[in-house]
């Protein structure tokens, strides 16, 4: 068993740490990861012509890790599985482990999510995938990241522990069916103090969100603007979704589906381009 662990915080998180040395548990370890930040990234590639990738090999000097092959990429997660689906970095992974994310990709957020965009690349060279997050306090994580300040507080045994255990798990009766791409969230709890787990529908709203951006004009450079979120309350989710099981202390664990053509039924696109295209 071949497993790449990557992220979307960069090589240096420990979050991507305490994730690598919990799989090898479970078979050999690459890590490829990012050479610096890139939350937000979703499944983008970046465009290769400009950004011109440069991979790395690099020692990973951290507890558990100790010869474990390690590389970065100059360009975001989703680059990075696509290199190694590519046979950049060796033989090809037979799991991809992605996080931990430190705030919850629960919600809207998992759209934009490096970390879940890891995974969904993975997905499209039939690699099985996890996307391992963690909460963070209330006042300190927004659309799913943390900020930086709060994530000394972080519980990394916790979440890394429990994607192990899951791993372990999916390997030793893998689900019928789609290549699986499985989002985990985890509160930032002590083992002994996460109430249970639940398999949760996603929700359409992060725990914290964005509740506003203005522009404000930056004296001295005409047309140019600062730009000034403001970060609305708490939201209280339902216990159903994602957001809401980790909020009540439970590990929440959610399938993300394919993308795939559904039928939306009549629409005026049907005239539109048969008066275009059936003259």
């Amino acid at each position: 068993m071949r497993i790449l662990v990557t992220n979307d915080d960069g090589i240096d998180s420990v979050g991507l740490h305490a994730l690598a040395a919990a799989m090898g548990q479970h078979g050999e370890v690459v890590i490829v990861a990012p050479d610096t930040e890139y939350s937000g990234a979703g499944a983008a590639i970046g465009a290769l012509s400009v950004i011109q990738p440069e991979v790395k090999r690099v020692a990973v000097n951290a507890p558990g890790l100790e010869g474990v092959a390690a590389w970065t990429v100059s360009g975001p997660p989703a680059l990075c599985i696509y290199f190694a689906k590519l046979g950049a970095f060796g033989a090809l992974p037979d799991l991809v482990v992605s996080g931990i994310n430190p705030g919850a990709n629960v919600g809207r957020s998992i759209y934009h999510s490096g970390t879940v965009g890891a995974c969904l690349t993975a997905r499209t060279g039939g690699i099985p995938s996890v996307a391992v997050s963690q909460e963070v306090s209330a006042t300190a994580e927004v659309e799913g990241q943390g900020f930086e300040e709060a994530l000394g507080d972080q519980l990394w045994d916790s979440a890394a522990t429990v994607a192990a255990h899951i791993v372990g798990g999916l390997l030793a009766q893998p689900p019928v069916g789609d290549v699986p791409v499985l989002n985990i969230n985890v509160p930032n709890l002590p083992l002994d103090e996460i109430k249970g787990w639940r398999f949760c529908e996603v929700g359409s709203t992060p725990p914290r969100a964005l509740s506003s951006v203005t522009l404000e004009e930056r004296p001295g450079k005409e047309g140019s603007f600062r730009v000034v979120m403001a970060y609305g309350a708490r939201n209280v989710l339902p216990p159903e979704v994602d957001g809401g099981a980790v909020d009540d202390g439970y590990v929440a664990l959610s399938w993300l589906s394919r993308i795939e053509h559904r039928d939306a039924g009549a629409s005026g696109l049907d005239a539109a381009l048969d008066a275009l295209l059936l003259r």
